[in-house]
């Protein structure tokens, strides 16, 4: 959201600043039992008050390239492609995704394998990660909304209809 100082409230975001968040997650409310942890931690003091660090730039630039090094096979490549190229051609959206989306699939692809201790990307990786990285960045047309479609809805059909096509 913004928030305009000439105006009150909060703003959904242009589709161009939209398309530069990688992901986009939802947390949630927080469950009773942790609700109540969440006000003890603050009865005395502030918790990031005692936040320690965890790692160094030292230790974060050989995770970097750890990920850049994770294979994205050719077929998988253009999985990403022809997912992110339906999203333009789906007749219930009004904008699909950009290239800027392409290239997120494939990023967080690389860095989900490498996170799950694969040298790899497997076309899961790419499935799992396709509502956080591609529904913020679509924007379903209003007659398709009056009909209950959303982005999500959308995707999940698109992961469907979308065959890997494998090298014969």
């Amino acid at each position: 959201t913004q928030n305009p100082i000439e105006q009150e409230g909060t703003y959904p975001l242009p589709e161009a600043q939209l398309d530069r968040f990688l992901v986009r997650l939802s947390i949630g409310y927080p469950a009773p039992a942790d609700e109540r942890q969440l006000l003890l931690s603050l009865r005395r003091a502030h918790p990031i008050n005692t936040l320690q660090q965890v790692a160094g730039g030292e230790e974060l630039l050989p995770l970097q390239r750890l990920v850049w090094d994770v294979h994205v096979d050719e077929t998988l490549q253009d999985y990403v492609i022809r997912l992110v190229t339906a999203t333009r051609q789906h007749p219930d959206l009004a904008l699909g995704a950009s290239p800027r989306a392409s290239l997120a699939l494939f990023k967080t692809g690389q860095a989900l394998a490498a996170v799950r201790g694969r040298d790899h990307v497997i076309p899961d990786d790419i499935k799992y990660l396709v509502p956080a990285v591609l529904a913020h960045r679509l924007i379903v047309r209003p007659e398709a909304e009056l009909r209950g479609r959303t982005a999500a809805a959308v995707l999940d059909e698109l992961v469907q209809e979308t065959v890997l096509q494998l090298e014969a």
